[in-house]
């Protein structure tokens, strides 16, 4: 099944996308909106291209594993999605995501405005590998 991996943020919203068999998650694409709407509609578009089947949403629950106003704001984003698309949406915690992409990105000299750029869409690679990682144990 492809799954969209998706990295919701202020200002960058970072998107993945897996292969058919769900082994290797891939960046897609970072999308620069502040706009809901805007982010709702492009992100609604990657899915309908990679033509994805579900869609993950990262939990970016606190150290505790709590959730505070940012999960809260990541569910209610995942339902809008899950509305616009009519794909379900599930979620996977992404505690330590950013700082795990930000030491892949040290791995492989990447710096500056191409490091900026692409953070977001390697911490939703993450999220997503992570979560087929989750699905696969899960089933054997």
């Amino acid at each position: 099944m492809v799954i969209l991996g998706v990295d919701l943020g202020k200002a960058r919203t970072g998107v993945a996308v897996c292969d058919k068999s769900e082994l290797l998650a891939s960046p897609v694409e970072v999308v620069n909106e502040h706009n809901r709407e805007r982010l709702l509609e492009r992100v609604a578009q990657l899915a309908k291209a990679r033509r994805a089947e579900q869609i993950v949403v990262g939990l970016p629950r606190n150290m505790d594993g709590s959730e505070g106003e940012s999960a809260q704001n990541a569910r209610v984003f995942g339902a809008e999605l899950a509305e616009k698309t009519g794909l379900p949406v599930d979620f996977s915690d992404e505690r330590g995501t950013t700082i795990t992409a930000h030491g892949f990105l040290n791995e492989t000299n990447t710096r500056g405005k191409r490091r900026k750029a692409t953070v977001d869409a390697v911490a939703a690679t993450i999220i997503l590998q992570d979560y087929l990682d989750y699905r696969r144990n899960r089933k054997g």
